[in-house]
């Protein structure tokens, strides 16, 4: 349990390299690259929720950073599942799950890179 505990804790620093490694070996086995593109994209997801969580925790000294992106992320489900509602009118729960969770991705992928800017420059300006 204690591997498995520290293997997560060691992709979720870096997220790019689940990514890789799913969409690597994935084109290896599959050759279906839109397939294990979207594969990984969804495993890297989880991945980038606790990374960006701890990043801006770490950054604001707060200590409700997971909270605040299950609120943005339910929120997001909500908004889509309110127009999936009007537009067909029935929610299909499969796609909109998959449709808020691959915004997730796009959504936390620009908040991992952004915060890992502001750190490494308030890391820098604290060591001048």
């Amino acid at each position: 349990m204690e591997l498995l505990r520290n293997s997560f804790i060691s992709l979720s620093v870096i997220p790019v390299v689940p990514f890789l490694i799913v969409y690597f070996i994935g084109v290896g086995l599959r050759k279906e690259k839109r397939n294990t593109l979207l594969l990984a994209m969804d495993i890297t997801t989880l991945f980038l929720f606790f990374s960006v969580s701890a990043l801006f925790n770490t950054i604001f000294k707060m200590d409700f950073g997971f909270y605040l992106i299950l609120l943005i992320v339910l929120i997001s489900a909500g908004l889509i599942g309110g127009a999936q509602n009007r537009l067909k009118g029935n929610v299909d729960g499969k796609r909109l799950f998959r449709a808020v969770w691959r915004l997730s991705f796009f959504f936390m992928g620009t908040m991992y890179v952004l915060f890992m800017v502001v750190g490494l420059v308030h890391y820098i300006s604290q060591a001048m």
